[in-house]
């Protein structure tokens, strides 16, 4: 981009770096991670420079003898430069001194862990509320810090096309501007280098780089459910060669490694009245654009409810699958801006199911239903009341997603907010 299209990360960048000496953003190649970095940087070390790697091994002092705020970007490629941070900040280093950025998790461990020392914050792809697409007017944060003091409201002209169009053009920044085949080459660029290089560079190299892209192909078909890994490595191989879980496992250890493989942890509580969840994750990838390039599915199939992509067990259209990646997608960085934390519900014989859980750290909680309609009536609202009577005062508000027009509330209290009009 040519100019810089402030994030809500920057805000809590700001926060943290007037008070912390080190702060590491991490998260998937192209997020823009190093475009915030650089934004805010006086010295700048690319690590996967490789001679400017070797000029900070050679010289660990240049670190600390530079001009601060300290960008070392793509720090996994020397994890030394973890432990001389730490060592740094417990040496004194002045708030805002480094900001490290990373897009995997390195394969050689550093020596601790940087807790107290490094804060870490993830960042995610664009949430639509950072595409400019429409104007927010539901705020996350008034939902989880003011229970009962929000008028919701808006109107929206966006409708499920346009809604469409945002999953498939993707919330990396230097890629959702470009027009049709254009972004369909970086899209599968982005996903074949996975494969040919970043594997490698974990440590893993890949063999039969086809297989790992239809184990892929099966996951992003599996997105927004809870399908077995069984089920997806059976999917991944319709005609009987099934990859083995030895092989699959360290597959989906390094895409989470690599944050491309991005799961939804079962929410848990120790109500006695909601013992019988599932603790199995929702599947999802960092960019609901991956998930429907890999299934190859194209923006009218999605509208006339085809599915091109693998057979996986699912509750409902791959349109509502992919939709829900784009609200989690979302949701991810208006709960984080908030320090809440995102989470779904399902009980264990699957008669109750919350699509995503926003919990505070005292455990009160926004239970969200995604649904791809512009209207919504009791059916859609019963699993919202239903776990706000299992978990009383607990249970701040409810809030159910939509391709409409309107955010009102309804009478039985939940709110009902259109994608484009929810924001941080």
């Amino acid at each position: 981009m040519s100019t810089y299209r402030r994030r809500i990360l920057d805000d809590e960048l700001d926060e943290l770096m007037g008070s912390l000496a080190a702060v590491a953003i991490e998260g998937p190649k192209a997020a823009g991670k190093t475009t915030t970095a650089l934004k805010r940087g006086a010295t700048i070390f690319r690590l996967d420079d490789p001679a400017v790697a070797e000029a900070i091994s050679a010289e660990p002092g240049l670190l600390t003898s530079s001009a601060p705020p300290i960008v070392l970007d793509e720090w996994q490629r020397l994890p030394t430069v973890w432990d001389l941070v730490r060592r740094a900040v417990d040496d004194g280093a002045e708030p805002g001194t480094f900001l490290l950025t990373g897009s995997a998790s390195p394969t050689e461990l550093p020596t601790h862990s940087g807790a107290g020392r490094i804060a870490q914050l993830r960042m995610h792809p664009l949430s639509l509320a950072e595409r400019d697409v429409e104007t927010p007017t539901v705020s996350v944060h008034q939902l989880l810090n003011h229970p009962g003091e929000n008028e919701v409201h808006g109107t929206t002209d966006m409708g499920l096309t346009r809604y469409v169009e945002e999953i498939l053009c993707s919330g990396f920044p230097g890629i959702r501007g470009l027009p049709g085949r254009p972004l369909r080459t970086q899209l599968d660029g982005y996903l074949a280098r996975i494969a040919d290089r970043d594997f490698a560079e974990q440590g893993l190299v890949v063999r039969r780089p086809a297989t790992l892209t239809a184990w892929m192909r099966a996951y992003a078909a599996a997105t927004s459910g809870t399908a077995s890994f069984d089920a997806i490595r059976r999917a991944a191989s319709p005609d009987g060669a099934v990859p083995a879980r030895s092989t699959s496992q360290p597959w989906r250890d390094i895409l989470e490694q690599l944050w491309i493989v991005d799961p939804v942890p079962a929410w848990t509580t120790t109500n006695n009245a909601l013992r019988r969840l599932t603790q199995a994750p929702k599947h999802q990838l960092a960019d609901p654009a991956l998930a429907a390039r890999l299934i190859r599915v194209t923006a009218d199939q999605l509208l006339t409810g085809v599915n091109p992509g693998p057979s996986i067990p699912r509750q409902g259209s791959l349109l509502g699958a992919l939709f829900e990646s784009l609200v989690t997608q979302s949701l991810r960085v208006y709960a984080q801006a908030s320090e809440a934390a995102v989470r779904h519900l399902r009980t264990r014989d699957g008669d109750h199911e919350v699509d995503l859980i926003l919990e505070r750290d005292d455990g009160a909680v926004i239970g969200f239903e995604v649904k791809v309609a512009r209207t919504v009536d009791s059916d859609d609202t019963k699993h919202l009341r239903w776990l706000r009577d299992q978990i009383g005062e607990r249970f701040i508000d409810g809030v159910v997603v939509t391709t409409g027009q309107y955010a009102y509330r309804r009478d039985d209290g939940i709110a009902v907010v259109p994608l484009a009009l929810l924001g941080p």
